[in-house]
């Protein structure tokens, strides 16, 4: 997993603070490989409660995580019980390692 410590802390800071304590986060996509170079970061923010408004929810959170990364290209995805579960979810939580 190439991130460190301290970004981990910082992401799981960002997704409690705006998405509530409950909220878990999986990294998932080419973060995991640790032999590849770059990337963006991509993430899964699963809550066990409806969001009303996943899409500002997401951006909100990649914002945050980039803005504490250095500008880093951050993607999040959302999970939540009211949502259609797609095709990357599936993705996110078969091969996504919980931060």
């Amino acid at each position: 997993m190439r991130l460190t410590q301290d970004q981990i802390a910082a992401i799981r800071e960002v997704v409690a603070e705006m998405a509530g304590c409950e909220a878990t986060v999986r990294l998932f996509g080419s973060r995991l490989d640790d032999t590849a170079k770059g990337g963006d970061v991509d993430l899964m923010v699963e809550l066990p409660h409806a969001v009303e408004a996943p899409a500002p929810l997401a951006a909100r959170i990649a914002g945050r995580v980039s803005r504490s990364m250095a500008g880093r290209k951050v993607d999040v995805v959302v999970l939540a019980p009211n949502l259609m579960r797609l095709p990357i979810h599936e993705v996110a939580l078969n091969e996504g390692v919980l931060l």
